[in-house]
């Protein structure tokens, strides 16, 4: 199988992975609840992985909070930085993990930027929008549908200029661009194990330089006769036993990344998402591309996107089509009734994928359409 569907979920892991997850299943206990071998080496698994991520993203190893997945990391960081009624600006292309936890909490929500690759526009409806007075800012670091690449350092000094406390979603980025929780100045960034930082399903991080209110009460191994969740991170969000066995593999992840290095994985990556929008082009195909772009492309068939999506994969070629769980992206993009077919490439991108991809779409055509 031709994998590109890594916008959901990164499948062809480095094989340090499993084994990583696998050694922890035969010798990881609960960390923090005991001194014994085996609860130890869970506690020293947990630390390196938070020291491993402290390093990739310039933080201190607390303020690395290890979470179920980054909508689970959104959450907590809307939750402590949004009450009912304050009104929220977020890009045009947000997830729903950003959507609906502002609806559900009560927000005013402001929509700024709807142009796709547009700094300029990006920008300038930001800086409207934070002049007017809102009491946070929410923004992905990159589109899940179509691959746009925010520019978040001016979009991270403008919240800063305008002493607004802001939120950035990396789901796209972790592990393919650089995200650096100091020097973005971002109150929380919240993040998947599971997508560019190889890790497994059930994983994600939250980088946290505010103290955040808690979603999950419980046991922490720490301070255990105080009714109220620890002042102090990372133990005040991780209550109940961690995924040890994740925690594990996420590590191996990143210990990769850090080996191969972010640039060399982005510039494989992006090589070939623009290689395959080129030929789709050149096929007649409406394709969604731009100046500021990851590896993930966005484009609408002659024919319905599910059903497109489904003769692909009936030649060994896995895609994802629909609305992405982005319905405003979808809304900024005018695509919202047709949704798209979206291929995304991840660490293992190579030419031999794109030409297998093209020469199925080419034969998809030609006996559907010729």
């Amino acid at each position: 199988m031709i994998y590109l569907d890594n916008g959901a979920t990164s499948f062809y892991k480095p094989v340090g992975v499993s084994d990583a997850v696998r050694r922890a299943m035969f010798t990881c206990a609960n960390p923090g609840r005991g001194g014994y071998p085996e609860a130890m080496a869970a506690a020293n698994t947990v630390f390196r992985c938070r020291q491993r991520a402290s390093e990739m993203f310039d933080c201190q190893p607390e303020q690395v909070i290890f979470t179920a997945n980054c909508t689970h990391g959104l959450n907590i960081a809307i939750n402590t930085l949004v009450k009912p009624g304050n009104k929220v600006v977020i890009s045009g292309f947000e997830h729903n993990a950003v959507t609906r936890p502002l609806h559900f909490f009560g927000a005013s929500v402001i929509v700024a930027g709807r142009k796709l690759f547009d700094w300029d526009n990006t920008l300038g409806e930001f800086e409207k929008a934070l002049k007017s007075g809102v009491s946070a800012a929410i923004f992905t670091h990159c589109s899940n549908v179509f691959g746009y690449i925010l520019p978040i350092e001016e979009l991270a000094a403008l919240c800063r200029q305008y002493e607004v406390p802001f939120i950035i979603d990396a789901a796209q980025s972790a592990g393919v661009l650089p995200v650096k929780l100091k020097s973005l100045g971002a109150d929380f960034i919240a993040m998947p194990g599971h997508k560019g930082l190889l890790g497994p399903q059930g994983t994600g991080l939250l980088l946290c330089e505010k103290l955040p209110k808690p979603l999950l009460f419980g046991g922490t191994g720490s301070n255990s006769v105080s009714q109220e969740m620890p002042d102090f991170l990372p133990d005040r969000l991780e209550a109940g036993t961690l995924n040890v066995p994740g925690i594990a593999g996420l590590e191996a992840g990143l210990s990769y990344i850090a080996g191969r290095g972010i640039e060399r994985i982005s510039s494989a990556e992006h090589k070939q998402a623009m290689y395959c929008a080129a030929g789709l082009e050149k096929m007649g195909i409406r394709v969604f591309k731009g100046e500021h772009q990851s590896a993930t492309v966005s484009f609408v068939p002659q024919t319905d996107c599910e059903e497109f999506a489904e003769l692909l994969s009936q030649k060994g070629i896995a895609v994802r089509a629909g609305l992405h769980c982005a319905p405003l992206a979808h809304e900024s993009a005018g695509t919202l009734q047709s949704g798209t077919v979206r291929l995304s490439f991840g660490h293992d991108a190579a030419i031999w994928q794109s030409e297998r991809f093209l020469a199925a779409i080419s034969s998809i055509i030609h006996k559907k359409f010729l």
